[in-house]
């Protein structure tokens, strides 16, 4: 059989596609991945880089694992070097700081065992402290498209490493900003879960109240499929919390900054431009539209750098920092010593307390059912300039992040056109922690038009074209069950390149029933008079899986035409109706997540 040819822009959905059909192993992807980090050495992204000798016990697990129950089976992921991988040393970016773990950090644990394979661990701004990526000893990580411009920080290998065909996704660490300013400079979608989402446990704390863990990928169905894995409590994690699920779903309004934003570096004019851009993109998306003060984000995002929360780094890292004089990149040193300042006493750590939730309140009460969209960088710097002015260009780089873990928000930072030739351009969509699915609903949306550039606004650009008609035929499945995010048969979804699309509900036409199966099934049949609506959810599959997933289903079961509650019709779960004569009549439930919550 012929041997696929393996892209740089590496995505689950491809890969677990290659693997199905054979065109491709694990063992070949890994091979490839580690001559692709040989031939990129010079541009910094590994601190320790993929070794083979090193990933093979990873491969030969992979043996054990049933692929269609492993979500996550063969995929490639780096991880920034101040997340912990049992036998390879942690360093922060500092020699001297560095220490082997025993154990995995949570979140790698379970990347792990849903399949996934660990490449190395991937160079950042020192101790996560920048968001430029030229603040290492192990040398500057330079931006995937533009090589003398900046990658972004502090979480520059992940990024760079993905957006380089070297990792299919990578986790990375956000506490300003670091999981999304990465993502907006190498086109990429980096995704900040609500804090305590994903385990914190086996990071090295930066402000260990604040950090969260975070995953770079080329789309959004990528991050959500590893956010699958990742979510969850995690029993010896201090900062762990419940966070449900993101149930894509659109929001009331969308909030816009209503004051014009101030833009800065190189390209500060076209950086303009790609937000005027998005706006009217997002103008268009029939979504009601609120411009709002955005002041209020900006004094919560002073809060961080510019009151005592920067004490909480020292008190993190003071120690090793008094130890080891001059171990630390000098500009690290510098801020990371500011946390020390006898101005941030006990009162003045209440008295900022205090004062954020105020904040908090007013952004709970503006982000209600809503989300916040703005630029996720407001311009960008080439490396030497950072060199020459290492403060105020980072700081510029944290203008529109800095506030988002202050006050308690998820983030998704997706890609929205070029702002110059190789120039990415993106936008970062806020909501309150609880309403993840809101920025992942409003992020869908946004994705399926034609993002436009500030040079292509009005219409795609010829990249953007090429790659719609290149695009495998799909088509739209109604799942009601098992199926659904968060329940065992998900996996089959994304074993056959499935992904999710939105939550929806049938027309008032239908009866749910709950067959007598092990483990219990639910049948949707519809009637010719009466019935209600019940919710379910769309995916969108290839066509080329789409044959062979309907052939396996089991009697009484089948796929058939579900009507929606907009009149239209799509393929999905129906049930023959002469199961309902042994079966429970759920209806009035309103949809199997009641029935059966998870």
């Amino acid at each position: 059989m012929k041997k696929a040819e393996i892209p740089r822009e590496l995505s689950i959905s491809w890969l677990r596609d290659k693997y199905s059909n054979q065109e491709l192993t694990p063992q070949e992807l890994i091979i490839e991945i580690i001559q692709r980090s040989k031939e990129d050495a010079d541009m910094n992204i590994w601190i320790t880089p993929p070794d083979m000798e090193m990933i093979q016990p990873y491969l030969d697990r992979l043996t054990t694992l049933n692929p269609a129950e492993a979500p996550l089976w063969g995929i490639p992921f780096a991880i920034k070097d101040n997340i912990d991988l049992a036998g390879v040393p942690t360093t922060a970016a500092c020699a001297e700081y560095a220490y082997t773990p025993i154990e995995n950090a949570g979140v790698v644990e379970r990347l792990i065992a849903a399949g996934a394979i660990p490449l190395g661990k991937t160079n950042l701004d020192q101790f996560a402290t920048g968001l430029v990526g030229t603040r290492s000893p192990y040398g500057e990580t330079h931006n995937a498209l533009r090589p003398e411009m900046i990658s972004g920080g502090s979480s520059s290998g992940p990024a760079v490493a993905v957006a380089g065909g070297q990792a299919a996704f990578a986790l990375g660490t956000d506490t300003a900003g670091s999981g999304r300013v990465p993502a907006a400079l190498n086109r990429l979608v980096g995704f900040k879960p609500s804090l305590g989402a994903w385990p914190t446990k086996g990071v090295v704390p930066a402000c260990a109240s604040l950090d969260c863990v975070t995953v770079f990928a080329h789309s959004i169905a990528d991050v959500l499929a590893v956010d699958g894995a990742a979510r969850g409590v995690h029993d010896d994690d201090p900062w762990s919390r419940k966070v449900p699920m993101p149930q894509a779903k659109l929001p009331a309004k969308i909030c816009l900054p209503k004051d014009p934003l101030g833009f800065y570096g190189t390209y500060a004019d076209e950086y303009s431009s790609a937000w005027d851009a998005a706006v009217a993109q997002l103008q268009n998306l029939n979504i009601p539209i609120e411009y709002v003060d955005a002041q209020l984000f900006a004094q919560a995002g002073a809060i961080l750098y510019e009151g005592p929360w920067v004490a909480e780094r020292w008190a993190a890292l003071g120690g090793f920092i008094d130890a080891h004089p001059g171990a630390s990149f000098p500009v690290t040193e510098k801020i990371l010593r500011s946390g020390s300042a006898a101005e941030y006493d006990a009162a003045s750590v209440f008295a900022a307390m205090h004062k954020l939730q105020q904040f908090k309140l007013e952004a709970r009460k503006l982000l209600k059912d809503s989300v916040l969209v703005m630029p996720t960088c407001g311009g960008t710097w080439t490396r030497e300039q950072v060199r020459l002015d290492p403060i105020s260009t980072n700081r510029d780089m944290g203008r529109y992040t800095n506030h988002c873990n202050l006050l308690d928000l998820c983030a998704l930072a997706v890609p929205a056109g070029d702002a110059a030739p190789s120039t990415p351009f993106g936008i970062t969509l806020f909501a309150l922690a609880e309403d993840e699915g809101l920025i992942c609903g409003a992020a869908e949306l946004f994705a399926a038009g034609s993002p436009a550039s500030a040079e292509t606004a009005g219409g795609s650009s010829s990249k953007q074209a090429a790659a719609s008609a290149a695009a495998p035929a799909t088509t739209l499945v109604a799942v009601c069950g098992l199926h659904m995010r968060g329940y065992p048969l998900e996996k089959q979804m994304q074993s056959c390149g499935a992904r999710f699309i939105r939550e929806d509900e049938t027309a008032a036409k239908y009866r749910l029933v709950k067959l007598a199966t092990t483990p219990a099934k639910p049948g949707l049949i519809k009637q010719q008079e009466g019935g209600a609506p019940i919710q379910l959810e769309v995916w969108e599959m290839p066509l080329e899986a789409f044959g062979g997933f309907a052939a396996a289903i089991p009697a009484p079961l089948g796929i058939g035409k579900v009507e929606l509650r907009d009149g239209s019709e799509v393929p999905g779960f129906v049930c023959e109706a002469y199961a309902a004569a042994d079966a429970e009549d759920v209806t009035s439930s309103g949809g199997w997540r009641h029935v059966m919550p998870l």
